[in-house]
């Protein structure tokens, strides 16, 4: 069984640069760079996205700022999870001071 091979969203970067900044076919970028044609045609499409502001789901961004982006989300995320918990904690607080009140 093979095993998958990953590539840091810096290589993954590059290497669509190469097809839609530089001018390289997508055969000849793919064998430059050692990835099979529908990889790279991945990583050009979500370049293309990224470039028209498209934050990619489920996978790592390959633009600094689609990374920033991606980041804040998660930031988000994990606030609102312990904001929700710190609402349940005091609801379940303010309950119990309710039943030892005379």
């Amino acid at each position: 069984m093979r095993k998958r091979r990953r590539f840091p969203p810096e290589f993954k970067h590059e290497s669509a640069c190469l097809v839609l900044d530089q001018g390289y076919k997508m055969s000849e970028a793919s064998q430059a760079v050692g990835v099979g044609e529908s990889t790279l045609r991945r990583w050009v499409d979500q370049l293309k996205a990224e470039r028209q502001g498209i934050t990619p789901v489920g996978s790592r961004a390959l633009t600094a700022e689609q990374q920033r982006i991606q980041e804040l989300e998660a930031k988000i995320k994990r606030i609102e999870r312990e904001k929700d918990v710190l609402k349940k904690a005091t609801a379940l607080l303010m309950s119990d001071s309710m039943r030892s009140l005379p």
